[in-house]
């Protein structure tokens, strides 16, 4: 049985080692992270501590695991509706993200993400910042998993959710649990991930109700 609980401090490690694996060739931290392929693993890893530790710490990182296995299967990094980005957190975060690319790398990081926050609703939501699994956990619906896990929280509270996808197969499952395609982001370089909105379980539930009636 796969259980889906939030990361402690102390899983941070397996947290960052995990999604590094899956990231390292993703088109979009090629453009974020840049450099050899040959050193980029070591700098994602920079990267994803910088901005995993504080996420941890508010409780918005999810882990599956088997019941009674320690090993990690998958995870998701989201963004709580209206969280605030304090100074002294991005001035702790600094370290990291110039050991991830340097300062030319913090720059191309700004970018991409100054670019990334263009396409974003300014209404309130859940932001899926990060999701992968291992790749000996694919095809167990540790995915879903994962996504159902915050989703239905959304969905209790009414609030949507927003991520951006590079792959069209991720594209499909992000599908399946409610989201829907708004537009590619352009402005990366190499990569144009697609913007995708979940409305709130009120808007999907109006919708279905004009559908059907």
């Amino acid at each position: 049985m796969i259980v889906i609980a939030p990361a402690a401090p102390g899983d941070l490690p397996a947290a960052v080692d995990m999604l590094a694996d899956v990231f390292v060739t993703d088109p979009v931290m090629a453009v974020v992270v840049g450099g050899a392929p040959d050193d980029r693993d070591a700098r994602l890893r920079h990267l994803l501590t910088a901005l995993l530790a504080p996420a941890v710490a508010d409780g918005t990182v999810d882990l599956a695991r088997r019941t009674g296995d320690p090993d990690v299967l998958g995870v998701a990094c989201w963004e709580a509706p209206g969280a605030p980005v304090s100074t002294a957190r991005l001035a702790a975060r600094l370290p990291r993200l110039l050991r991830a690319g340097g300062p030319t790398g913090l720059l191309r990081a700004a970018h991409a993400k100054r670019v990334m926050d263009r396409h974003r609703p300014r209404r309130p939501h859940w932001y899926l910042e990060w999701i992968g699994v291992t790749g000996a956990a694919r095809g167990l619906g540790v995915g879903a998993a994962l996504l159902g896990a915050r989703l239905a929280h959304a969905d209790a509270r009414d609030v949507p959710a927003y991520l951006e996808s590079s792959t069209e197969r991720n594209r499909r499952l992000y599908r399946r649990h409610g989201f829907v395609d708004v537009a590619p982001v352009r402005g990366l370089a190499g990569a144009a991930p697609m913007a995708m909105w979940r409305p709130t379980a009120s808007e999907r539930a109006a919708a279905v109700a004009v559908t059907s009636g």
